[in-house]
């Protein structure tokens, strides 16, 4: 093979890959190889520009025995750590192949499905553990016992709830994520959205002893959605800032049309969710929208939350080709900003 048909045979290939020849010395390698690591355009032996000896020896193997091997790269840049799966193949005239597959983001997808699952798992197994045992208590101590029996039996029926409302939940979830990808398109009246929800949690809010106030707008603000899912938005807003602001909390809404949002194509509306609730540490701010990421699990679960309403409200957002944006100062409340665009 000649110089310029091995290049031009590497530039053809869609990921990172080089030539070696029998020794592991680096013969040619294309822009995508450079870029991974820059000494691959100087002609070196292997082991001194990819130092890492798993790498190394599967080069060699495949060298030696002119059979396929496959290993592991490790490569971390200023933003985040690689990984990239690397195929080993030998070619003729004595030399291999090398190409570097960048699986990071299947890694990434793998982890996440295995956190989730355990989530689940263990929010599922607490109320299931209680409820068992409390089955167990009335049909074994507690069996002609009344008292006990109204007592365990509320409780079994509030575990009970907090599991069908993690079900549902997680339906939900599932649900937004199967049409992530289709936005809708039908025209929706936000503040018919906002009024319904504000009517919905008021008896909420009167329980919570808490005042939801929506400040008045003079146009009438239209955007393409979904009307049921932008209902769920809202609900789920306003219901966390009467349920975690506390009792007595102010709940604020305002809407307003912008000319330009950050992260959103052309002119948007904001609808902005404020309490004068305690706050919130800035530390977790960046992680409120992780399925089920708590400040305080155990306030949480008493206020029937299931940690999934904020991803859910990411979701559907996204879906929507909006923005969420959260901002809390600790003693001074939280504000929610929903960016969505109008056309």
């Amino acid at each position: 093979m000649t110089e310029n048909f091995n290049a031009s045979v590497l530039e053809a290939v869609p990921l990172p890959a080089f030539f070696v020849d029998a020794n592991a010395r680096i013969i040619d390698a294309n822009a995508l190889a450079v870029a991974l690591q820059p000494q691959a355009s100087e002609n070196r032996p292997l082991i001194l520009v990819f130092r890492q000896p798993a790498l190394n020896d599967a080069v060699e193997k495949c060298l030696r025995t002119r059979q396929p091997q496959r290993s592991l790269y490790l490569h971390s840049d200023a933003r985040q750590e690689h990984r990239y799966e690397v195929l080993c193949s030998p070619i003729s005239g004595g030399g291999g192949m090398i190409c570097f597959r960048d699986v990071t983001e299947e890694r990434q997808l793998d982890q996440m499905r295995r956190d989730f699952v355990a989530n689940v798992s263990h929010e599922l197994r607490t109320p299931l553990t209680a409820i068992l045992g409390f089955i167990e208590t009335l049909q074994g101590p507690a069996k002609n016992d009344p008292v006990a029996q109204d007592r365990f039996l509320t409780t079994m029926s509030n575990e009970a709830s907090r599991m069908n409302r993690l079900v549902g939940d997680l339906l939900s979830l599932s649900k937004v994520e199967e049409v992530s990808r289709m936005r809708p398109t039908d025209p929706v009246d936000l503040c018919g959205i906002v009024d319904s929800s504000v009517q919905n949690l008021s008896p909420l809010a009167e329980e919570n002893g808490s005042t939801l106030t929506i400040e008045p707008t003079n146009s009438d603000l239209t955007v393409p959605g979904d009307s049921d899912q932008l209902l769920q938005v809202v609900t789920n807003l306003i219901e966390n800032a009467i349920k975690y602001g506390g009792r007595g909390t102010n709940v604020t809404l305002t809407m307003d049309e912008l000319p330009r949002a950050i992260g959103v194509l052309g002119p948007a509306v904001r609808l902005t969710i404020r309490d004068d609730g305690p706050g919130i540490d800035e530390i977790h701010l960046p992680r409120l929208t992780e399925r089920f990421y708590r400040i305080d699990s155990h306030r949480s679960r008493e206020k029937g939350g299931t940690g999934l309403g904020l991803a859910i409200v990411k979701h559907i957002i996204n879906r929507h080709r909006g923005r969420l944006e959260i901002e809390s100062v600790l003693g001074e409340g939280t504000e929610i900003s929903v960016f969505l665009p109008v056309s």
